[in-house]
C-alpha cells in the first residue's frame, strides 16, 4: 500500500512515499480507500517534531493525516453500520494516540492508500461534493463544532473570531452564524468580503493592535474571543468581565499559553480528539454541508507524492483553503 510518512523529524524534505502493509477491515471495522487528504496544522507537528519527546521509542515510520475522504471498500464481517460498499465517506483519524502511561502511540494518519477504522467514526460524506472538498470537512468542522459546544453561547452573544480567514476560522464562523451568534472578525483588506461571505457581521482590521479595535467598537468587551491565529494572551483584554477566551493549542504545544483567569474569564482549550468517534457529531458536520451551512474551502490539489511541497506551501502562510493530497 502507498503512503506518504517519515522515519525522522524535521523539514518537509522528510516526507517520503513509502510502502506499508494494506489493512483489511476486522469485526465493527470499515476500510476507506482513501482518494483525499487535508494538509492541517497538526500534520505539520508531527512531522516537524512537536511530539517527538513523547514518540521516543516508538518506531516509524510516521504518517500524518488527520482528514481523510473516499469510498467504502471492505466493511468487517459482523459490522453494524449505516454504510454499504461504495458508499463516498469522509473520517477523521487520530495519527497519533496517547498511552495510559503517558506516552504517545503511533496509529498512523491518513495519508495513505487505504485505512481501517472503526465504523462509528466515519459517515457518508456530504451530497454532491468532490472527495477533495469532503476531506476538508472532518477535523476542523469537528473542531468548531467542539468550540461552539463547549461555549454554549446564546443567541445574540458576540464572538470574536481571530485568524478568521483561514479554514478553521471560517468553520467557525459558518456555524457561529447559524447559532445566532453576532461573529466580528479580523480580516486584511484582500479578505474583508470573503469573511463577511461566511457571516460576520463586523470585521475589524487584523494585526498586532486588533484588540484595541475590537474595544473601539466593543467598549465592555465581547462574550467570548476565538484565538484562531494563536495570538496569545494579549487577547483576554478583548474579553468582558466573567466572557470566555478559546486557544486552539495546549499551554506545552507551540503556539500555546498559560491560561489567565484574572476578571473571571474562563479559558477554553477544545481538544478534537474528545470527538473521535462521535458519529452523531460528524455526521452533524456532514448535514451542514449539504444544507450549504457549511461551505468546504479547497485551496489547492496536489498528488500525494508531492507532500512536501503541499507542507512548504502550508508553512508559509498565506493558504485560502485546504491543500488536499489526492491518492
Amino acid at each position: 500500500m502507498r503512503a506518504v510518512g517519515l522515519y525522522e523529524f524535521g523539514g518537509p524534505e522528510v516526507l517520503e512515499v513509502i510502502d506499508l502493509p494494506e489493512p483489511h477491515a476486522g469485526p465493527g471495522e470499515v476500510r476507506v480507500r482513501v482518494r483525499a487528504a487535508a494538509v492541517s496544522p497538526s500534520d505539520t507537528l508531527l512531522r516537524s517534531g512537536a511530539h517527538a519527546s513523547a514518540l521516543a521509542g516508538v518506531p516509524g515510520p510516521y504518517v500524518p493525516g488527520m482528514d481523510v475522504a473516499g469510498v467504502v471498500d471492505e466493511i468487517g464481517s459482523g459490522t453494524e453500520a449505516d454504510l454499504s460498499i461504495g458508499d463516498p465517506v469522509m473520517a477523521m483519524l487520530l495519527p497519533v494516540t496517547p498511552t495510559p502511561a503517558g506516552t504517545l502511540e503511533n496509529s498512523g494518519g491518513g495519508y495513505v492508500e487505504y485505512v481501517v477504522l472503526p465504523a462509528n467514526w466515519v459517515v457518508r460524506a456530504p451530497a454532491g461534493i468532490s472527495h477533495e472538498a469532503a476531506s476538508t470537512l472532518p477535523m476542523n468542522g469537528l473542531t468548531a463544532l467542539l468550540a461552539l459546544d463547549q461555549l454554549a453561547l446564546a443567541p445574540g452573544s458576540t464572538l470574536a473570531v481571530i485568524g478568521a480567514a483561514g479554514t478553521l476560522g471560517s468553520y467557525l464562523i459558518q456555524m457561529a452564524r447559524q447559532a445566532g451568534l453576532v461573529v466580528i472578525a479580523d480580516a486584511a483588506p484582500a479578505d474583508e468580503t470573503l469573511v463577511r461571505e461566511f457571516g460576520a457581521a463586523d470585521v475589524v482590521a487584523r494585526g498586532s493592535d486588533v484588540v484595541d479595535r475590537i474595544r473601539a467598537r466593543y467598549p465592555d468587551g465581547v462574550d467570548a474571543v476565538a484565538d484562531v491565529a494563536l495570538l496569545g494572551s494579549r487577547l483576554f483584554d478583548a474579553v468582558r468581565d466573567g466572557g470566555t477566551l478559546v486557544r486552539f493549542r495546549s499551554t506545552d504545544e507551540p503556539g500555546g499559553y498559560q491560561a489567565d483567569s484574572s476578571r473571571g474569564i474562563t479559558v477554553l482549550s477544545p481538544f478534537v480528539p474528545d470527538y473521535a468517534g462521535r458519529t452523531d457529531k460528524l455526521d452533524e458536520i456532514r448535514r451542514l454541508a449539504e444544507s450549504d451551512v457549511l461551505i468546504p474551502r479547497v485551496a489547492k490539489t496536489l498528488p500525494a507524492a508531492e507532500a512536501p511541497d503541499a507542507h512548504r506551501r502550508f508553512e508559509a502562510g498565506g493558504v485560502r483553503g485546504r491543500l488536499v493530497l489526492t491518492f
